[in-house]
């Protein structure tokens, strides 16, 4: 169940981030809310994986998640740039994730 926390935690990590872009530096009010409760869920998942999950691992997963979906949502929705090296480097971290995933003792 830990994991599935870990991830939820994680969408909720991509939800905040992109809520910052469209609460335009808290001056928009409904983003500002969404951005806000999106925090707070976010914590809160990750806070109930880390009941039996190890730190370092759950945070870096944590974080790789967020990158990754903002990154990705990034380009669809506010059209920033993409090339080779920025994928490459993307990869890298979809790798680690997976690899921690897979070594992880719990």
């Amino acid at each position: 169940m830990e994991w599935i926390y870990l991830v939820i935690a994680g969408f909720f990590e991509i939800s905040w981030a992109i809520g910052l872009k469209y609460s335009q530096g808290f001056t928009k009010i409904l983003p500002s809310i969404l951005t806000v409760i999106g925090m707070i869920a976010s914590f809160y998942f990750l806070s109930l994986s880390l009941k039996r999950l190890p730190l370092g691992n759950a945070y870096a997963i944590w974080t790789g998640i967020g990158t990754v979906g903002t990154v990705v949502l990034g380009v669809i929705l506010f059209k920033e740039p993409i090339n080779v090296m920025r994928m490459s480097c993307i990869v890298f971290i979809v790798l680690g994730i997976v690899g921690l995933k897979l070594i992880s003792i719990d």
